[in-house]
């Protein structure tokens, strides 16, 4: 009997990460990732594992990559050398992460012209992600136009906020006109982890205030009550909020004014240092957690202050979702940097005792790759590090919608 598996596509502008799923239990068999695509001077970084059976072998490549559509066909002869996928008769489906759904999308869609259309109107909006997502879209489609294929939201998990949480003060005819208002991201995540929370808990979500805090190279977070998003850090783009690895996150607006009248920044310079130069890195310099807690860690004085300063946003933001819940039941740290760095983590939560918010260290230190509850035995709140997995909920979305459209 053939087993009918799910592709996990998340295409970026010069990048395609991928992964395959068994369809009857979303069990991953292989998952890839192809980088520097369009760059013919140097060679494209290629990394391919497959997890099938009970051992996993990694292959690898260094060869030009000149667009998506030989990305794409570069994955389907890794996957059909490795023997997870042989022909594309064993494609239940294709999920693909679409940054910006605007507020046309609030659940996954099957894929058609008009979808099509839709996320292409919205690119404003991502102007760096919605076409990168488009080009695999277009591209696996052409390859597998029998197969359906679904687009899978990174905005639509937020589009539960309420009005009063997702509007700016500012003169209302600009969200009419031009739908100026927060739309939040990285809602793959955020869900993901804030069911994964529920099972581990043993509660039932709808009963649940979670504040969950996905921390990467961009960070955001999310104020969930009864497993729906009532607010979240990211605004119109994912730039507003925490402070990032690039980007700066939240800041007077006037400083935008200040600078271009005084600096003689034009508008893309100003895009440039708010979301490529500023952030952790411009701070310190470095844009890498790891390398920055490694530094401060031999006293060195800016990597101090940046640390310092992305948990202390961490903390407001905790605060502020807290009293916007009316208290949490529990926190959620995810990301890389929120799985792997107990010293974020423990700044974060430092201090916040009054809330309810009482940190083991001990447990704390510990490192795994399943959930971990690191709270201490008197605190009043749940906090947890749950790894995330977005393209394990691409894949979930993805399959319900592939059945009800069979059961249709």
């Amino acid at each position: 009997m053939k087993i009918m598996k799910i592709l996990v596509f998340n295409s970026g502008s010069s990048s395609l990460k991928f992964q395959l799923f068994v369809k009857a239990d979303l069990s991953v068999l292989a998952s890839g990732l192809i980088e520097q695509i369009g760059d013919l001077k140097s060679a494209a970084k290629l990394s391919f594992v497959d997890s099938s059976g009970l051992l996993a072998r990694e292959l690898k490549r260094s060869d030009p990559v000149a667009d998506h559509r030989e990305a794409i066909k570069v994955m389907a002869e890794m996957l059909r050398e490795s023997g997870t996928l042989v022909d594309s008769g064993e494609l239940a489906g294709i999920g693909h992460r679409v940054v910006h759904g605007g507020e046309a999308f609030h659940e996954p869609v099957l894929i058609d012209e008009i979808v099509i259309a839709d996320i292409e109107e919205l690119i404003p909006l991502a102007p760096l992600h919605n076409p990168a997502n488009l080009m695999g879209i277009r591209v696996a489609m052409e390859h597998v136009p029998q197969i359906s294929q679904v687009a899978v939201f990174d905005t639509a998990f937020h589009q539960s906020i309420p009005e009063h949480a997702y509007l700016y003060a500012l003169p209302y005819s600009l969200y009419e006109k031009k739908k100026v208002r927060r739309y939040g991201f990285h809602g793959t995540s955020h869900s993901y982890v804030a069911r994964q929370a529920a099972l581990y808990l043993d509660r039932p979500l709808n009963e649940l205030n979670i504040i969950t805090l996905h921390l990467g190279n961009g960070a955001s977070a999310a104020a969930i009550r009864g497993g729906k998003s009532i607010d979240t850090s990211m605004g119109l783009t994912p730039l507003e909020g925490l402070i990032k690895g690039t980007r700066s996150g939240d800041l007077d607006p006037a400083i935008l004014f200040y600078l271009g009248r005084e600096s003689g920044l034009d508008m893309d310079a100003l895009d440039t240092l708010l979301n490529k130069e500023s952030g952790l890195k411009g701070i310190c310099g470095e844009n890498d957690m790891r390398t920055i807690s490694e530094a401060a860690d031999r006293g060195d004085s800016r990597a101090r202050l940046a640390l310092t300063m992305f948990c202390y946003r961490l903390q407001k933001y905790i605060g502020a979702y807290m009293a916007a819940l009316g208290g949490a039941d529990c926190i959620v740290f995810t990301g890389g940097i929120g799985e792997n760095s107990a010293t974020v983590r423990q700044l974060s939560c430092q201090g916040l005792e009054r809330l309810g918010l009482t940190l083991d260290q001990e447990k704390n230190r510990i490192r795994q790759k399943e959930i971990l509850e690191i709270q201490a035995a008197d605190s009043r709140v749940s906090l947890l590090v749950i790894p995330t997995d977005e393209e394990y909920e691409i894949a979930s979305q993805t399959l319900q919608v592939i059945n009800k459209l069979m059961a249709s």
